[in-house]
Order: structure tokens, then sequence, then C-alpha cells
């Protein structure tokens, strides 16, 4: 009886090549989770680039609803034929800059 309890005790030892194959795995995976650490950060600098791009667009868009609340005023009509038609009022002088 005592030899099949010592028998049942010992358990068989891992070779060399089990620990090598651990070993080597364990290797891949840390290399793994190294490379997937720079995507993480790099996901999370795009994240951030498109949570201003959206808070600045909503800037934009509250200024545009707050001119389409207030109407068209004649200051606000003036103000986009001088952007982007070139108004100009008879009492104002135009200088053009030909250096460039």
């Amino acid at each position: 009886m005592a030899k099949k309890t010592e028998q049942q005790k010992k358990r068989p030892r891992a070779s060399l090549l089990t620990k090598i194959v651990l070993l080597v795995l364990l290797i891949a995976v840390g290399w793994q989770l190294y490379g997937l650490q720079g995507k993480v950060a790099a996901a999370q600098e795009e994240k951030e680039r498109y949570a201003a791009q959206v808070e600045q667009t909503k800037r934009e868009n509250d200024a545009l609803s707050a001119d389409i609340a207030e109407g068209p005023t004649r200051e606000k009509i003036e103000e986009i034929a001088r952007d982007e038609l070139g108004l100009v009022t008879s009492n104002e002088y135009v200088f053009d800059d030909i250096s460039n």
C-alpha cells in the first residue's frame, strides 16, 4: 500500500521542451500586448482629435442657428456681401495689394 501512495504522490515533471514552449508562448503574448499598447495610444489620440473636431462643429452649428433665429438683418447681409461679394459703399476706399 505504501508504494501506491508514493507513486500516486509523484507527479510527472514537465520536460525541458514543455518549459521552452511555454516560455516562447509567454514571450509571444507579451509582444502582442506591447504592440497593442501602441495601437491603443494612437486610437486614444485619434478619439481626442475627433472630439475636438465635434466640439468645433457644434460651436459653428450653434452660431449658424443663432444667425438663422435672428433672421436676416441689414448688418448681417452687408457682412456677407463684403466677405463673399466684395461690397464697397460709396464713402469707402479700396486698396489693392499688388505686391503678391
